[in-house]
Parts: C-alpha cells; structure tokens; sequence
C-alpha cells in the first residue's frame, strides 16, 4: 500500500547547529523563558529536552535561587539521558554533575529508593534522578513544603493527568498550589490519548510553553530527506504477513501486539520466534549479550536480532546493556519489541519503525515514530508502517476491526499536520481597503478569514492546535463523518465547533469561530499541495488547482479535510472489505441535527435543478443519501411544527 503520508525535508542542518552556548535551536527557545515558575516544553524525540532541562536547571542553582533540582523519568532506562554531561566545553557557564549515590534510576527496591530521596531533601546535594514511580512513593512521606526553592522537572509530562486515580497528577497538583516549588514538564506530545486532560485549566495557564515543531526538527537535519507514513493490511495471522514488509537491508524496530489486542496470538514469545523465522535461520545466541545471530534465508548474511520481548529480568537486562552502548551501524539489525523501547530509546541508526496492531494512544504513536526519524549518516529516509488486521465481512468482530482501522488512519491523517511544513494565514483584504504589508512564502492570505480576537484564542492557536486537532480526529462523530458520508462544510460548520466548545467551554462564539477557521484552513492547506508556475502559487484542494490569492474561507468550507487518507484506503482494499467498511459506518450513522438539515437544504436543491430528480435514499453516493436523508428530515420537522400550531 503506497504511504498515506509522505514528507520532504530540506536538510539545513539549523536544529543541529549551536550557538556559543553549545545550544541548538530548541534548547535556546526553552533556555530564553528559564526565569518561568512553570514552564512546559513541548518538542518532539531528539531535539534535545535533556540537555535543554540541563541548562534551565543550572541556570536556576547558579542564578535563581533554586537549591535542588529533581528530575523524574518514566523509566530506569531514560534516567541515563540525564548522567554527567561536560558543558563548559561547549560555552555554557557549568557542568551538569549529579551524584551517583542519587541516580535513583538504579535496580533495587522501591524503599531503599524512597529513603535515599528524602535524605537528599536533607544534604547539600543539588541534583536527584529517579522514576515517576519513585517521585510518587516519596511524595508520600514528605510535605509539599519541603520542596520550596526546588525545581521538580517531569520528563514524558503526557504520563500525567488530572484522573483521580493518576497520582502523578495529584503530587504535580499538589505541588503547584502548596509549594513554591518550579516545574519544568517536557513532552514530545501534550496528547495523552484517553481524552482526560493533563492539567486542570487552571494550572495549565500558569505554565509558559515553549513549543518547538516536528518539521523545524526534521527539516533542520543533515541526513534524513523523507518521511513515509503507511499501512499494510493482512488476514489470518500477521506472522504469516510479516514477512511481505520487513526488510533485512533496513534498521528496523518491530513493535508487536500487546496480548490483550485481537492482533496477539496469545503467545508472545512464539510469535518472536515465527518473526526470526521468516527471516531464517537461528545459528546462535551469544550468551553475553543475548543477541541473536540468523542467517537470511534470502540473503545469506548473518543478522544481528535484538529480542526485548524477553520475560526474564536478567535476561532482558543483557540484551539492553548492549543496545545502550551501540555506537556503530553494523551493531545491530533487527530490534522486536513489545512495551519496550519507545519514548527515550534511542538508536539513530533506525530506519523502519514496524508497528503491528492499532494503538489507540496518539502519543505511543509519536513516540513510535521517533525512534525512525533520528538524524544519521546511514539513512536518507524515515519510514513508519502500521501493520493492521483486514475486517473481514464474515465476521462478528467486523465493527470492532473498521473502528480500528479508522482510528489507526486518522492517526496517520494527525501526523501529516504534525510533521508537514509550517503556514501561517491572515486575512485578505480588497485592494486599497486596508494597507498590505510584504509577507514570506510561508503566509497565506485568505478573504474572510478571522484572526483571534482574545488571547486565550491566540493562545489556543499557537501552542494546542495540534493537540486540538487530535481531540477533534478521535471523536467518534468526527470518525463516522470523515469518510465522506457527511458534507464537508457540515464537519467543518457544525461538527469541528462542537468538539471546540465542548473542548473550551470559557470560549464565546467568536472565539470558536476563529478557533475553528485555523483548525479547518491548516488541516486543509496541509493536505494539500502547493505548486509554482511562473510569479504564481497554486494549491491543489480536493482535486483541482486553486490560485492561492484567491482562496477564500467560504471555499475552504467545502473541503473535507480529511478525505485523502479515505480516498487511498478504498483503493487499497477489496470491493468486498471496502463495502464491509461503508456499511459499518452506515450502520452506526451520525443522527441529523437542525444545524446539518439547513446546510444541506440549498445543496438538495441544486441537486434537483442540476438532476431533475429529488437524491434517492437508496443511491450508492454516501452524499446522496445524506441528501436525501435531509429531506425527510425537514419534512418531519415541518410536520411537527403544524401539528404544535
């Protein structure tokens, strides 16, 4: 199946370079807002958070008063990104050297740990490493107070949330209103993927965000020119469809199934060993290591093969001290994995991130995909793959395998947003109405478009738009209008506001609208292509080319923007799969609401004058159908409101 997604980049090199500081790009940005309280930053797998955090906290032991600074990590393995780091060498005015003795990221038992915590809130030691799990245990023992004049820094913040039952979320709560404790969150996404929030609003406003985009890291690379995003569709076992993807000549990470997942045979090392299989044959494994030599059955070479699928601790252990000290492309082929090596693994010598099954949270996603998207000389290309159960029409589990390839591709509809090239839009003015200014290519004027008149809009904008974006994707209304069954300016005019509203309710009206032009121009300008011919800039927007100073809002309504994906799939599955899919959708149907009936009035009577027939029920056009579904429906509602006169 050809990608869904497919993005070029430029390679400048600017989010590698430094300035005098030893900073790169992003590290500047979060390093210009170090005096906030609370700071939140947002930026995607190797632009550098660590190091980022690094400099905020030295800054604000040496400078700002700060005593101790406690740095917490989803697990023991991501601790080691904050070990001893040398940076006066580079520019910056200190060091950054913990003490061993309070690397909590260490084996052992949860008290021992717990207890060298809170004799590091009594010495002079300045910096503490440990896990949530540990930070968590601690807070336990000890009152909010004792953090004053600390800065707590969360590593992988989109962990936290305000549930009840999340107690990261409690001690982050707790320690903003009881404390004057500083916190700095870092996330490649503020999406957690279950719909509950991270912060309550009223703490998120205390935090400055600094937000540092997927493309201006990708696109400031030296090596990596492309992305591809895809999805591959089997039937029976994926063991036995395996093999049609993974290619021995890539640098490939395989994710399997969880066992809980219709995907999993149940039997998790079995499949392990069908994956090595289908590559060939085991020769040895060497027991230092636990890395696993096989000969290609189609290659002859001999394969190095990582297996972290392991149940047995110590066994695991080995197989991950290796790949913590990889340092060579030839070190490694092929990496099988489960819950392990996603946010903060690091190997760039990655090419191919081969996921098996739907993942539901957007945010395992984005992790996924940055162990592909690492900067290094062995590779031109990124690839992630997503290898999906095929519903099958016989099935009784039908329904339950179209959500979830819907959902897995609109995933991949959310990543293109992310990871596309930048626009920014203004409104377009008559000549001589209002005074033009000169504007880069990346600004795109559009008649009609509204600017945000507060800045709680603004804010909205600039820093949650994605995270918004996927808000509105993973509604289950939005699932069953985005294949085409519902008019466009109907997502765009009545579904896209209501997830808005319902998302932020403090907004007014004209809030939401501005919201809702910039969520529906950017998805649409992003899906689209921009082309040049001579002094002019054309886009390509649902099938036909656009002068670009002649878009306006109204034209952009009659846009879905998330066809294309729908567009793909229906031409790279069977007649029979893709029937089995519209039918599901069909048969869990979005109601009509007044709002969609009066949209759809004018364009049912387009439909009679250009046809001379009223749309059938029974027609094959999802659009048709809808129309005349519209009917009957404003024919019911007249009817009740004669017979309530």
């Amino acid at each position: 199946m050809p990608d869904i997604v497919h993005v070029k980049y430029q390679q400048t090199g600017k989010s590698k370079s430094t300035n005098e500081y030893g900073m790169r790009e992003m590290q500047q940005k979060a390093f210009e807002a170090r005096t906030a309280q609370y700071l939140l930053i947002k930026a995607p797998p190797a632009s550098g958070k660590s190091r980022a955090l690094m400099f905020i906290g030295l800054d604000k032991l040496v400078n700002q008063g700060i005593k101790k600074v406690i740095v917490a990590v989803p697990e023991r393995s991501i601790g080691s990104s904050f070990a001893k780091t040398e940076l006066q060498q580079f520019g910056f005015f200190a060091d950054w050297i913990p003490n061993p003795k309070y690397n909590l990221c260490t084996p052992g038992g949860d008290q021992s740990k717990v207890k060298a915590f809170l004799e590091f809130l009594e010495t002079d030691e300045q910096i503490l490493i440990c896990t949530h799990a540990t930070l968590r245990f601690a807070f336990e023992a000890i009152d909010e107070k004792q953090l004053n004049d600390c800065l707590l820094a969360i590593d992988e913040f989109h962990h936290v949330s305000v549930d009840g039952d999340n107690k990261l979320g409690l001690v982050l709560s707790s320690v903003i209103s009881k404390s004057t404790a500083h916190v700095v969150a870092m996330t490649g996404s503020f999406f957690r993927g279950d719909s509950v929030p991270i912060l309550l609003p009223e703490d998120e406003e205390k935090f400055i965000k600094v937000k540092y985009d997927y493309y201006q890291q990708l696109n400031g690379y030296d090596y990596l020119k492309s992305l591809g995003i895809g999805y591959h569709f089997y039937q029976g076992r994926y063991t036995d469809a395996i093999d049609e993807i993974l290619d021995e000549n890539k640098k490939t990470i395989v994710h399997i199934p969880s066992v809980n997942s219709g995907e999993s045979t149940k039997d998790k090392e079995q499949e392990v060993a069908r994956i090595i299989d289908s590559l060939g044959d085991l020769e040895y494994q060497d027991p230092d290591t636990n890395v696993n030599f096989v000969r290609s059955k189609k290659s002859g070479k001999l394969l190095k093969v990582a297996d972290l699928v392991y149940d047995v601790q110590k066994e695991r252990d080995k197989i991950q001290e290796y790949l913590r000290n990889v340092s060579s492309v030839d070190d490694i082929d092929i990496i099988i994995a489960l819950g392990m090596a996603k946010e903060g693994f690091d190997w760039p010598y990655c090419e191919h991130a081969l996921t098996v099954g739907y993942r539901g949270s957007l945010t395992e996603i984005i992790q996924i995909i940055g162990r592909a998207t690492r900067d290094s000389e062995n590779k031109t290309h990124a690839q992630f793959t997503n290898l999906i159960a095929q519903p099958d029409a016989e099935n009784d589990e039908v329904k339950l395998a179209v959500n979830n390839m819907l959902k897995a591709i609109t995933a991949s509809l959310l990543m293109e947003q992310v990871l596309a090239p930048n626009w920014k839009f203004k409104p377009k003015f008559p000549e001589g109405d209002k005074e033009e200014t000169e504007e880069d290519d990346s600004t795109i004027k559009i008649r009609g478009f509204k600017l945000p008149s507060s800045q709680r809009a603004k804010d909205i904008i600039e820093s949650d738009l994605n995270d918004l974006k996927a808000k509105i994707m993973q509604d289950d209304t939005m699932l069953k209008a985005m294949p085409g069954n519902v008019d466009p300016e109907v997502i765009n005019k009545v579904l896209i506001p209501k997830i808005i509203k319902e998302t932020y309710p403090d907004l007014t009206d004209e809030e939401v609208e501005a919201v809702r032009q910039h969520v529906v121009v950017d998805s649409v300008i992003k899906n689209g292509i921009v082309e040049e011919q001579g002094d002019k800039r054309f886009i390509r927007l649902a099938d036909s080319f656009v002068n670009i100073d002649d878009i306006n809002i109204d034209l952009i309504d009659t846009i879905n923007p998330f066809q294309k994906a729908f567009e793909i799939l229906s031409k790279s599955v069977t007649a029979s799969v893709f029937k089995a899919i519209q039918e599901t959708i069909d048969a869990t149907r979005i109601r009509m609401t007044e709002e969609e009936a009066i949209i759809l009035w004018p364009k049912v009577k387009n439909w009679i004058a250009k046809t001379g027939e009223q749309p059938s029920i029974q027609a094959f056009d999802p659009q048709e159908r809808r129309l005349a579904e519209a009917i009957i429906f404003l024919k019911e509602a007249k009817r009740k409101a004669v017979t309530n006169e």
